[in-house]
C-alpha cells in the first residue's frame, strides 16, 4: 500500500514536471532578443514586407498566448514546428540526431559505470592500500578535466591513429556491411572514450563512499560476526546498499549525458543531438533549439522517475 502511493505520487510529480517544463521551455525562447526573421531580413535587398512575410510563415506575429495554444496542441500531435535552417520538421531532425547520439551516450555511460562502480568496489575493500591511493587520485584527475580538454588530448595523441571526424567515412558506402559496421566502430572509439573518460571517476567516488559507509554499519558488523564469507558479505549486504546513492547518480547521467555530449559532438562532427543544438545557436533556430532542449528535459525527468521506481524496489523502507 505504501509502494503504491509512492509510486502514485512519482508520477504526478513527474507529470507536473513535464508540464512545467514544457511552459518554461516556451517562454524561455520567446523572451530571447531577435528571430530567424530578423537574421534573413538582413540580407541585402530584404524589405519589410520579406520580414513580415517570415513572420507570418513562422508563426511568431501572433500573440504570446495564441502562440502558447498551438505549441501545446503540436506537442500533443507530436509536431514541434519546423526547423528555421533547413525547412524540414523538428521532430524528424530531432529523431535522426537523437538517434545517432543513443550508440554513443550509452556506450559511453555503460562503460564508465562497469569502470567506475567495480574500481570504486575494489577500492572501498582495499581501502588505505597503494590501490586505492592510485584509482582515487586518478580519478580525481579525470574529474577535474573538462570535457573538451580530454577530448582535445585524445584528438592529439590519436587522430594519426583513429577517426576523429564524423560518424562513417564518406566513402564507406562502397564497402561491404560489416566492413561499414566496423568502420562506424572505430569512428565510435574517441567520442566513446572521452564520454567514458569524463563520467568514470564520478560513480567510482560515489562508489566508493558508499560501499565505505555500508561496511562500518550495523548489519555488517552483524553478518561478520556470523562468520559469514566475507564476499557474501560484500556482495549482499553492502553492496546492493551502496547502490542506493549510485542509482541516482545513473539517472542524472543518463538525463543529462545527452546535453553534456553537445561538446564532445562538437569536438568530433558526430552529427547527434549535441551538435544539431550547437548549429540551432549560431543559426537562431529557435524551434530546433526549442525541441531539443525539450527533449533534453523529458530525458532528464523520465530517467529521474525511473531512478525513484528503482529506489521503491532496491530500498525497503519505501514499503514501511
Amino acid at each position: 500500500m505504501h509502494r503504491g502511493r509512492y509510486i502514485w505520487r512519482r508520477t504526478l510529480f513527474a507529470l507536473v514536471t513535464v508540464f512545467v517544463a514544457v511552459t518554461i521551455n516556451f517562454l524561455l525562447f520567446r523572451v530571447l532578443p531577435g528571430s530567424a526573421a530578423n537574421r534573413l531580413s538582413r540580407v541585402p535587398g530584404a524589405s519589410a514586407e520579406m520580414k513580415a512575410a517570415l513572420e507570418r510563415q513562422f508563426g511568431i506575429d501572433k500573440s504570446l498566448w495564441e502562440q502558447y495554444v498551438l505549441y501545446l496542441k503540436g506537442l500533443f500531435t507530436g509536431n514541434l514546428g519546423i526547423s528555421f535552417s533547413n525547412r524540414q520538421p523538428v521532430a524528424a531532425n530531432l529523431a535522426e540526431a537523437f538517434l545517432n547520439t543513443l550508440p554513443l551516450v550509452l556506450t559511453g555511460t555503460i562503460i564508465a559505470l562497469a569502470i567506475g562502480i567495480l574500481l570504486g568496489i575494489l577500492s572501498a575493500v582495499r581501502r588505505g592500500t597503494f590501490f586505492d591511493h592510485a584509482m582515487t587520485n586518478i580519478s580525481v584527475l579525470f574529474y577535474a578535466f573538462p570535457t573538451q580538454f580530454v577530448g582535445a588530448m585524445l584528438l592529439i595523441f590519436f587522430a594519426g591513429v583513429l577517426p576523429s571526424a564524423g560518424m562513417a567515412d564518406p566513402f564507406a558506402m562502397a564497402l561491404s556491411p560489416g566492413e561499414q559496421f566496423a568502420d562506424r566502430l572505430r569512428h565510435l572509439i574517441l567520442p566513446v572514450a572521452t564520454l567514458a573518460l569524463t563520467l568514470y571517476a564520478e560513480y567510482l567516488l560515489i562508489m566508493r563512499s558508499s560501499v565505505l559507509e555500508t561496511l562500518g554499519e550495523d548489519y555488517v558488523l552483524t553478518a561478520r560476526a556470523k562468520g559469514l564469507p566475507r564476499g557474501r558479505i560484500i556482495r549482499s549486504y553492502s553492496v546492493r546498499n551502496a547502490m542506493l546513492p549510485t542509482v541516482t547518480m545513473i539517472a542524472l547521467a543518463l538525463g543529462t549525458v545527452v546535453s553534456g555530449a553537445i561538446l564532445i559532438e562538437v569536438i568530433y562532427s558526430w552529427p547527434g543531438i549535441g551538435r544539431e543544438l550547437y548549429q540551432a545557436v549560431l543559426q537562431r533556430d529557435y524551434p530546433m533549439l526549442q525541441g531539443g532542449f525539450l527533449v533534453i528535459t523529458i530525458t532528464v525527468v523520465v530517467f529521474n522517475y525511473l531512478a525513484d521506481l528503482a529506489y521503491a524496489w532496491l530500498d525497503p523502507r519505501v514499503s514501511d
